[in-house]
Order: structure tokens, then C-alpha cells, then sequence
């Protein structure tokens, strides 16, 4: 008995009885069985035609879905939630505003994460914050260590882009 099956010829094909009835080959056999293999053997032409046209299966009539069956979908405001199970699940998303009102984007966020600030971050903050980075992750100032190479470019980037953003200017 073999790992893979193949159609019994001239035995049902499967359906909505059931699988329909197969042999089990071994590799070897079951390419000598596809290579010989005609699907459309024992059908007459128009069950051939029936079974190649494009539009195969699109004859029949489809259900539509029903309106009138489900209750529409309720309003949010409708909830009572008492442990604001529902609205803490996306508060996480929501980021918090500057206090200045200066806009934020993701890219300004990532870049503060990258220097390790916080949002309400002032210019003179990033600079300082900036400098004290650039002394850390120096090779100069490593003797030689060039291990925070990558660490280095990535607060050179982060810097560089948040020195014009909107928030900082």
C-alpha cells in the first residue's frame, strides 16, 4: 500500500456521497498512473463540454442574503460598559498628544524611543540627550570598539530627522 492515492477508473468519483473509491500507489506508480491518466474517459461530448465551458456551476440561481433576518448592528453608544473592557482593548493605539500641541508622527515617535526621550521632549533635551549618546557609542570614546557602530548610525538618523520635524523647530 502506498502513500498516494489515484481514482479507480470506471468507479464513481467522489461527491456528495463520499470520496469515491481510489488505489494507493507508491511513488513510482502513481507517475506511470498520472502519465496515462484521462479524466473525460467514459464521458460523452456534451458531459465533456459541460464540465470544460467557463461559466461551469454559474447557471444556478444563488440565494440572496436576507435583510430582514438579523437585527442590525447596535450603536456604540448603546453599551454600557462599566469596566471599559471594550474601550481599553484600543486605548493602546491611541497615542497621547504633546502638552504643547505640536504634531507627532510615527516616525518622530520611533526616533524619540531610538534616544530613549519621551514625547514632551524640548529641543535642548534632544540635543543634550543627542551628545551624551554620541560620546557613548563613539568608537573614540570605546578605545577603539567599533561593536556600537550600528547603535551610533541609528542616533545619527533619529536625530538628524527629529531636529526638522515640526515638534522641534
Amino acid at each position: 500500500m502506498g502513500e498516494f492515492r489515484a481514482p479507480k477508473t470506471g468507479h464513481r468519483r467522489g461527491g456528495f456521497d463520499g470520496p469515491g473509491e481510489y488505489h494507493w500507489l507508491c511513488l513510482d506508480h502513481v507517475r506511470s498512473f498520472n502519465a496515462g491518466y484521462d479524466y473525460f474517459e467514459g464521458m460523452s461530448e456534451d458531459e465533456i463540454y459541460s464540465q470544460q465551458r467557463p461559466w461551469s456551476g454559474w447557471d444556478r440561481e444563488t440565494r440572496a442574503y436576507a435583510g430582514n433576518g438579523a437585527s442590525p448592528t447596535p450603536r456604540w453608544n448603546d453599551f454600557v460598559d462599566p469596566l471599559d473592557a471594550i474601550g481599553a482593548r484600543f486605548r493602546t493605539t491611541v497615542r497621547a498628544p504633546r502638552k504643547d500641541g505640536k504634531p507627532l508622527t510615527d516616525r518622530d515617535r520611533e526616533n524619540l524611543q531610538i534616544l530613549g526621550l519621551k514625547p514632551d521632549a524640548d529641543r535642548k533635551t534632544l540635543r543634550r540627550r543627542y551628545a551624551a549618546l554620541v560620546r557613548k557609542y563613539h568608537p573614540d570614546k570605546n578605545g577603539g570598539d567599533r561593536s556600537h557602530e550600528k547603535m551610533l548610525q541609528r542616533v545619527i538618523d533619529a536625530y538628524t530627522q527629529l531636529k526638522d520635524a515640526p515638534a522641534f523647530a
